[in-house]
């Protein structure tokens, strides 16, 4: 049985994950998946998938093209939740900032370079007629890291999504200052090309058995809500709301329009030229889905 390691980050999003392995669905498919959390996010996976310590991932969708573009050998298999992510924008709870005006006069926390924090952050600044320069960056790894920056630094901001960080915002720990939605659909499942040209079929029958348990998950609310409340430290409302505005991908169609709004806005925020076409980016099954 070939084992395939998969990373995605500790947020409700990938709870149909935990739960498909929990229930032993993978393994009644005869899969053995090793589910790995990144706390640190798209950039710390992208770096183990070069590293060949991850076989796939569940990236953020501009993180996932931007590492393509910059040599990772990869490709898209699928979308994976189609909607858009809302970015919550943070500074500390004694920060005298109440809402987000000149972004090049902040310092921002990120995760790591490449990761959404960097990539939305300076997306934002594009649509605000900014520009955030890099030594305007600082790495705090992950939630934790940054409630202890933000702590210290008072003029300090951090994207990070919503939902995530809201038991930090009700408990007072952080303070939400803005929001920012993703242009485009958030979240695709990414494998390594090596890794695809041996283990195609395998990967094939996970990515079946995963559209079957999204379907199931986004039809049992009555059963979603209290995990989410449970799990993730949620209020009931904002599960509620996450749940019903969220949805996932249940085919294997990716959009190129979505590769294309990435590409140009990665032109615009990281000075990277668009030198490949949407199809370079997704994976070309041989074997008839």
């Amino acid at each position: 049985m070939t084992k395939i390691r998969i990373g995605g980050v500790p947020e409700h999003f990938n709870l149909p994950w935990q739960l498909t392995q929990e229930l032993g669905i993978f393994a009644k498919k005869g899969l053995e998946v090793d589910w790995r959390f990144y706390s640190n996010g798209t950039g710390a996976m992208v770096k183990d998938l070069a590293d060949n310590k991850l076989d796939m991932a569940v990236l953020l969708s501009e993180g996932a093209v931007h590492a393509i573009q910059n040599g990772l050998q990869a490709k898209l298999l699928k979308m994976y939740v189609k909607t858009p992510l809302i970015w919550g924008i943070h500074a500390g709870v004694n920060s005298p900032l109440q809402s987000v005006k000149n972004l090049e006069e902040h310092e921002i926390a990120i995760s790591r370079f490449g990761s959404g924090s960097h990539l939305m952050s300076a997306i934002d600044a594009h649509f605000r007629n900014q520009i955030v320069k890099i030594e305007q960056y600082t790495t705090v790894e992950n939630l934790k890291g940054a409630l202890e920056h933000l702590d210290r630094n008072p003029n300090t901001i951090f994207y990070w999504e919503k939902y995530t960080t809201k038991p930090s915002v009700d408990s007072g720990l952080l303070k939400r200052i803005g929001e920012f939605v993703t242009p485009w659909p958030c979240f695709v499942i990414v494998a390594n090309e090596s890794f695809m040209a041996k283990h195609e079929l395998e990967v094939k029958k996970l990515l079946d058995t995963m559209i079957f348990s999204c379907k199931q998950f986004m039809q049992s609310v009555d059963n979603a809500i209290p995990i989410l409340t449970e799990r993730f430290e949620m209020q009931e409302e904002d599960a509620y709301n996450w749940f019903y505005c969220t949805e996932w991908d249940t085919g294997y169609e990716i959009s190129t329009k979505m590769i294309e709004s990435i590409q140009f806005m990665l032109s615009k925020t990281q000075k990277s030229e668009i030198v490949f076409s949407p199809e370079y980016f997704i994976y070309q099954w041989r074997k008839e889905i």
